[in-house]
């Protein structure tokens, strides 16, 4: 038989994905490694699901999505997030991960340099790799609480022709205030690059405000990726959106055809109801992840783990280079000797050497007992 596609072959795993099938074959285990929030979908998200299927939102829709939920996406962007765009801008997508996907595939060429961050979402090199992009990383800074070096970025934004920025953050959990962000940018629009800003966690923030890139850049080099699944716990509902150029937007949703079609519209009319119905239930999920990175930040810090004080998404950074061992060896080793599942640090990139991620998704018994278990086990 001839080959396989070499690309895919070659292609790293996420080291997420790992540790987690690892973890399910692991009896009474603390689940600390992936970001799956613990809440349940709301009720009139639910309700609206349900009354979509009675209207008959069952068939395919537009590829960029249905009309009214655009308009009610572009209203919400308007609203809350700064930006100027109507339904033309936007483009709903199969979560955040297609948005993000469509966006490299719509301003890359294959071969061209794609600068991720580091330590970032692994999914950010696979997506480069499938879409023949060559990912480059820029270094986030542990010291200054994983913010941008500035003058690394502005050294390899000669040769890339786009770049990805995530904030709030993961692995880090890290906010780029006002100013950072303005520079980042600023570095953007020098070298001539797209800005492809991945905003999924725009909800969940702790300390100061969520700044969107396209609020204080150029629209038009920006492309904003926000999503349902952290906001609303919708993972497993599959609905992301982008915020584009109109000539972007309309590539993506041309690119929607060729990889999936549409998203279920029932599922897009229940995003709708999210966006347009009460917000209390993002403000009781937000003081709920800010409760646990209190309990996981304090822990760890007091016992001289801590790497830096999340501001935002529901991640915390644990160092635990004082073993000598790699973060796939220690947390394969606290899943087997201690009953806790972690991510490890190099799966985010070669600056999450010597650290793992701890996941404050689930409960806060579950979050409080699986940082004790890590702290035991490196005492």
């Amino acid at each position: 038989m001839k080959p396989l596609n070499r690309v895919v072959s070659n292609m790293p795993r996420s080291g997420i994905r790992e540790i987690m099938d690892l973890a399910w074959s692991t009896p009474g285990l603390i689940h600390l490694e992936v970001g799956e929030p613990n809440f349940s979908t709301p009720e009139h998200i639910l309700n609206a699901a349900r009354q979509a299927a009675v209207d008959g939102y069952t068939k395919y829709t537009p590829n960029a999505g249905i009309p009214e939920v655009r308009e009610a996406l572009a209203s919400k962007v308007t609203s809350r997030n700064g930006l100027t765009a109507d339904a033309e801008n936007i483009v709903v997508t199969v979560g955040a991960i297609n948005a993000i996907a469509q966006a490299v595939m719509a301003v890359c060429d294959p071969g061209e340099a794609l600068l991720i961050p580091d330590p970032g979402w692994p999914n950010y090199e696979m997506v480069a790799t499938v879409a023949g992009a060559l990912p480059v990383r820029y270094p986030l800074l542990p010291a200054a609480g994983f913010m941008p070096d500035l003058e690394a970025l502005d050294t390899l934004a000669n040769t890339a022709k786009a770049i990805i920025v995530n904030t709030p953050a993961n692995p880090t959990g890290a906010v780029f205030d006002r100013n950072t962000l303005a520079e980042l940018l600023a570095i953007a629009e020098r070298h001539d690059l797209w800005v492809i800003s991945d905003e999924c966690y725009e909800d969940i923030i702790f300390d100061g405000p969520h700044v969107p890139a396209a609020s204080i850049s150029s629209q038009e080099r920006v492309i904003s990726v926000f999503s349902m699944s952290k906001s609303y716990a919708m993972t497993g509902w599959r609905v992301g959106y982008a915020v584009a150029p109109y000539e972007v937007a309309a590539m993506m949703a041309k690119l929607t055809e060729a990889l999936t079609s549409c998203v279920t519209g029932i599922a897009q009319k229940a995003a709708q109801a999210a966006i347009e119905g009460s917000q209390a239930c993002v403000e009781d999920m937000r003081n709920a992840y800010r409760r646990r990175r209190n309990i996981a930040a304090d822990k760890l810090g007091a016992a001289g783990l801590l790497v830096n004080r999340p501001q935002g998404a529901f991640y915390v950074m644990a160092d635990v280079s004082s073993l000598g061992r790699s973060g796939y060896d220690v947390c394969r080793w606290l899943v087997s000797e201690h009953g806790v599942a972690t991510a490890p640090g190099e799966t985010f990139g070669p600056n999450g050497a010597g650290l793992i991620r701890l996941s404050l998704a689930a409960d806060d018994v579950q979050v409080s007992t699986g940082v004790d278990r890590v702290v035991a086990a490196l005492r």
